[in-house]
């Protein structure tokens, strides 16, 4: 069955995290090269690492619908993260909003309630469920928007 919404939002700031996770490992092996001082080189090593699994887990932001439910996550395969599971009887309203600059990128709690999910831009979807809030952005909210309407309005 094809899902009836799928969209993938890619953000450029991947690449930043990409070049300080790059330099992290580079110092490392610079440094370990220079001097014996295992700490600061296993700090920066694994560091880096991190970093880099940070870079591609969180270069794409993916939105698909599963039938009874929408599933919002970052990254992709292999490497997909932080998954939510948005059921879609309990949403009560949906409409076109913008975050805020404070609001930022990535998942946390919005200084006006209700969680961001985010990765590039300042568009987002408001979804309005029973026990929260949710803000989906998106570059494609015209359309998240009419789907989930849709959605509402079957249940």
């Amino acid at each position: 069955m094809q899902p009836k919404y799928d969209h993938i939002q890619k953000s450029p700031l991947h690449l930043i995290l990409h070049v300080i996770g790059t330099f992290q490992l580079v110092f490392a092996t610079s440094f370990l090269a220079l001097t014996n001082l295992i700490l600061p080189v296993m700090i920066f090593f694994f560091s880096g690492i991190i970093v880099l699994i940070f870079a591609f887990g969180f270069q794409y932001l993916h939105v698909v619908d599963q039938g009874d439910y929408l599933t919002i996550h970052f990254g992709s395969l292999p490497l997909p993260m932080c998954n939510r599971k948005l059921i879609y009887k309990n949403i009560i309203k949906v409409e076109i909003g913008r975050t805020l600059f404070l609001d930022g990128w990535g998942i946390h709690y919005s200084i006006r309630g209700g969680w961001v999910w985010n990765i590039w831009g300042r568009d987002c979807v408001v979804v309005y469920c029973k026990k929260e809030i949710l803000r989906i952005g998106t570059n494609d909210a015209e359309q998240l928007s009419a789907f989930l309407k849709t959605k509402i309005e079957c249940n």
